[in-house]
């Protein structure tokens, strides 16, 4: 059973979703990632979301984490939601001493046997380096596209690739453009995007269940549409992106598109078509995202034919408990009969999660 103490003064370890969008209305921004809703969506079976907040005169840190227990141990770790999160906060700044931060938050974390913590970060939350300062590494691992929507809108058509304004143009001349309003409309969205991961051989953790995009939609801390596209001559759904919005920020999350209807370039379309709308709705980031598993393949080219806006995706890797952590990895070497032991390995964190 999970299980993290209360804290009192400068630190809280929040749980309830009152508390944690009290947190969220004193910080000086956030992202979709960071919201109670969020967490409570996409958190895996055995994770429990919190939001550890500290305090100091009129300087405020929270960090949003998922709770796990260590199998086969009485040791916890944390990480982060899929997407972009880290740590939130409010008059912090590269002035900011950190040493009163750092050594009360070791302690909350030794004192509930937190091993690791490891959490992807945020590229349009700044400050995140200066809240993290002396707390394990941040590294980069690649970019993600953004589309920079305070240009003007012939300055961000320029951006694109010159294919790309030609098949765009084509695009709607053979499509029409909805939201998807109905279930059913919703469902045929979702078929859509089955069909793209099935056709693009996805990992079995792309297929989320019908229920998740559901309570995507229907959620109140951020706000999500699904555009669709039409084919004009059979007024038939070929494809849809849906797109989650907060505080200024849209982040392009999941789309797909009917294989018999590639050549009309729907996805092209619906990225432009909501370009558009973020640029009259004065939003600062529209995020597309980078390539699978962070690398820069086919994906990440399609996405950058919309911009040269690279903002920096990097990561948090934090060994609490150095000792914990080399018996837990050596265990997990044991277990698998691995004949080294690589003290030191990079390719996965926590190493002793590794099934590699």
């Amino acid at each position: 059973m999970l299980f993290f103490q209360t804290y009192r003064g400068m630190f809280k370890v929040i749980k309830n979703k009152e508390q944690w969008n009290t947190i969220l209305k004193m910080v000086d921004t956030y992202d979709m990632y960071h919201t109670y809703e969020y967490h409570q969506i996409t958190k895996n079976e055995g994770e429990e979301p919190i939001l550890i907040s500290y305090s100091e005169k009129d300087k405020l840190i929270a960090i949003p984490l998922l709770l796990r227990n260590i199998p086969d141990s009485d040791y916890m770790d944390c990480t982060s939601v899929y997407g972009y999160a880290g740590p939130i906060s409010k008059n912090i700044d590269e002035s900011f001493n950190p040493t009163s931060f750092t050594s009360k938050f070791n302690k909350v974390l030794i004192d509930n046997n937190i091993v690791s913590i490891f959490s992807r970060l945020n590229p349009f939350i700044p400050n995140q380096e200066f809240c993290l300062n002396g707390l394990g590494e941040i590294t980069p691992l690649s970019t993600v596209v953004n589309i920079d929507i305070s240009q003007s809108e012939e300055e961000q058509v320029k951006e694109y690739h010159k294919r790309f304004r030609t098949q765009i143009n084509k695009a709607r001349r053979v499509c029409n453009l909805k939201y998807a309003e109905t279930k059913e409309e919703v469902l045929q969205y979702i078929a859509l995007y089955y069909e793209n991961m099935k056709r693009v051989c996805a990992k079995k953790e792309y297929f989320f269940n019908e229920e998740y995009f559901f309570k995507l939609i229907n959620a109140t801390d951020f706000n999500t549409r699904i555009l669709l596209a039409l084919d004009k001559n059979s007024d038939k759904i070929i494809a849809g992106a849906m797109f989650i919005e907060k505080n200024k920020i849209i982040q392009y999350h999941l789309s797909g598109a009917d294989a018999n209807f590639l050549k009309h370039y729907a996805i092209k379309l619906l990225i432009d078509e909501m370009r558009r709308i973020a640029t009259n709705e004065n939003y600062k980031f529209f995020n597309l995202g980078g390539g699978i598993g962070n690398k820069k393949d086919s994906l990440f080219d399609f996405k950058a034919g919309f911009s040269k806006d690279y903002k920096q995706f990097t990561v948090w890797r934090y060994t609490v408990n150095d000792k914990a952590y080399g018996e837990l990895a050596l265990k997990n070497q044991e277990k698998k009969a691995c004949t080294v032991f690589h003290k030191d390995c990079t390719l996965f964190f926590p190493c002793y999660r590794c099934n590699l």
